[in-house]
């Protein structure tokens, strides 16, 4: 799979901070990447890196093949838009797109193509008003118009949603999804939810380190494909001693009763979580229980993320 982007070893040291730690990861072209983490797990710096905006104290990085170096061809593949964007107040929107598309070349610079940008991110009516007058979701919005400018292979983006309100976060995520196979995306964010919603991949930074990196369902399934939520009527104490004693049942634990309700959490050994599902309905009918709910359990992404900031996995 060829790599939009590519980190080998990348660290970024300030005097006693250490921002970034070895960061080795492959982001595949034409995907939607999400670059997840609390605030200060190092997310701002690896983009301020990737971006030319700061040197490395060591390793090295590509975008689109070419070398990552501060004033690089590298910027040429890439657009970026900051955590905080700001712009010249005088220059009006559409004066702020052609002046980035000088940049760019001729292709940008036609007024159809800034045109369709400023339609695009929902702001064509501001189009000819000055950004001084822009609230932050404008700003925000006129700065995905601006990483877009140039056509790039790569868009790096800070936070893209973090000063909208929820219709316009709704409608950056709806344009992260159209762009994809456009572009690559790849943004950072701290919002867990809009991450599972467009992300088909997904990294985890936690203190200037890769905690995990992968495809987002694989993360979710690498979670859930051996855990079952089983949901019983009628069952007692000898029911947990009855599921448990399932060949290819690991544990099995009591996640709450409501009534004569009973949910349970089933782990199972690798692998087994199929032949362990038709056991159980079977010890169901067996017992004169009613079989309510026999599935493998889904966790979302926030349960994956607690757990592996929480555990300090080994990247894979």
């Amino acid at each position: 799979m060829t790599s939009a982007i590519s980190t080998v070893g990348l660290t970024k040291h300030y005097k006693g901070v250490q921002a970034l730690t070895d960061l080795t990861l492959d982001v595949p072209a034409g995907s939607i990447f999400g670059f997840l983490g609390p605030n200060g797990a190092g997310k701002t710096t690896a983009l301020r890196v990737l971006a030319g905006l700061a040197r490395p104290t060591s390793g090295s990085a590509s975008v689109n093949g070419v070398a990552v170096a501060p004033g690089g061809d590298h910027r040429r593949e890439l657009g970026y838009l900051a955590q905080d964007p700001r712009f010249y107040g005088w220059m009006t929107g559409r004066e702020t797109l052609r002046y980035v598309a000088r940049f760019h070349g001729a292709d940008a610079r036609r007024e159809t193509w800034i045109d369709g940008l400023l339609e695009r991110v929902g702001i064509a009516d501001a189009g000819d008003r000055r950004t001084s007058t822009y609230s932050g979701g404008m700003r925000q919005r006129l700065g995905i118009a601006q990483a877009l400018v140039g056509r790039p292979a790569v868009i790096l983006l800070d936070e893209p949603v973090s000063a909208l309100d929820p219709v316009g976060r709704k409608d950056v995520l709806d344009l992260m999804r159209e762009l994809k196979g456009e572009t690559t995306v790849f943004y950072s964010t701290h919002i867990l939810d809009d991450v599972q919603r467009v992300s088909d991949h997904v990294a985890i930074l936690d203190g200037g380190h890769l905690i995990k990196a992968a495809p987002t369902q694989a993360l979710l399934g690498s979670f859930t494909k051996d855990t079952l939520k089983v949901i019983l009527g009628g069952a007692g104490e000898a029911t947990l001693v009855g599921l448990g004693a399932i060949p290819g049942v690991t544990s099995v634990t009591v996640v709450s009763r409501d009534g004569g309700t009973t949910t349970f959490e089933v782990l199972t050994d690798a692998g087994a979580s199929g032949d362990v599902q038709r056991s159980i309905t079977r010890f169901a009918v067996d017992a004169g229980l009613t079989l309510i709910g026999n599935a493998e359990d889904t966790l979302n992404l926030e349960t994956v993320f607690l757990k592996l900031i929480d555990k300090k996995e080994v990247a894979a």
